[in-house]
């Protein structure tokens, strides 16, 4: 996608950008003792995703959790429903969550497995009521900007509208956290959708953080997004990115001039928490220069 121009002055664009991605979230997986060091960078408060590794203990998301807390900042853990053998083991789950690291907010998804037990889908927790009596009072639930790649648009759009429901009729509070996207127009198509479903709630776009070419790719087939060689090159040169850092700076760009309503930026860490976090921060404080493809450049 072609970035948006601004008609503002640098100055302004600048500002406007810095505002746009002041309130963004950070995604860790298994972050080590240096990589909860190097969150000092970040504004105390500031919300940490911790993802949920398919067939690994749930001790290991208790731990990073209550870590993160010491650390000053606000754990949201993933609760990925199919790798829970019972509802019994989700709720001693949630239970240790908010009695060990005061965990008040989680994103309910239903997880990579393709097997599991009784829980299927992220419905299947969200409507029992479970989170509540844990203790939580905000729910994330995933977004897909790109497409599912074993899910229709339409049933994806139902189940939308089935977890917001459920939630709501249990006195929660929704955000919508998408998948990482790689261009603006499918993330400013998805928004305008969801907003014309009559969904007012708070999205967070998922972007990848700096991230190597090579590792952005790979987490991509991982991840069942839909792109091209071809959509990443116009990013920025694909020889550039096959052998440095990629940033998203041309759609956190691009997104800040649309300006959309209710939405904020979530970064996955693929490259590394240290380089994500002092990358956002440098963003979030406006320390970057415009340049004249459509992006900006961080300081280091």
């Amino acid at each position: 996608m072609t970035a948006i121009r601004s008609a503002l002055a640098p100055a302004d664009e600048a500002a406007r950008i810095a505002a746009f991605a002041g309130a963004f979230t950070l995604e860790a997986t298994r972050p080590s003792a240096a990589d909860i060091a190097a969150l000092a960078v970040l504004e105390r408060g500031t919300r940490i995703y911790l993802s949920a590794v398919p067939n690994r203990p749930a001790e290991e998301s208790v731990a990073a959790a209550v870590r993160v807390r010491a650390a000053g900042m606000d754990p949201v853990p993933h609760v990925a429903v199919r790798n829970f053998p019972s509802h019994a083991a989700v709720d001693d789950f949630l239970a240790r969550l908010n009695g060990e690291a005061a965990v008040d907010k989680v994103l309910v998804i239903a997880g990579d497995r393709a097997e599991s037990g009784p829980l299927r889908s992220a419905h299947d927790v969200i409507a029992t009521g479970a989170l509540q009596r844990r203790g939580i009072r905000t729910i994330g639930i995933a977004g897909y900007p790109h497409g599912h790649p074993a899910i229709g648009d339409e049933a994806l759009t139902r189940a939308l509208a089935d977890k917001i429901a459920a939630a709501e009729a249990g006195g929660l509070a929704v955000e919508i956290v998408t998948q990482f996207c790689f261009e603006a127009g499918p993330i400013l198509d998805f928004i305008a959708k969801v907003r014309s479903s009559g969904f007012g709630h708070p999205v967070r776009i998922g972007l990848a953080g700096p991230t190597s070419f090579t590792a952005l790719m790979r987490y991509a087939a991982r991840c069942g997004v839909r792109t091209s060689a071809q959509a990443m090159a116009r990013r920025s040169g694909l020889m550039r990115q096959m052998f440095a850092m990629s940033t998203p700076d041309d759609i956190v760009r691009s997104l800040a001039q649309a300006a959309p309503a209710a939405v904020a930026l979530h970064y996955f860490s693929f490259g590394g928490i240290p380089a994500a976090a002092r990358w956002a921060r440098a963003v979030a404080d406006g320390r970057f220069a415009l340049d004249a493809d459509g992006g900006f450049r961080a300081e280091a």
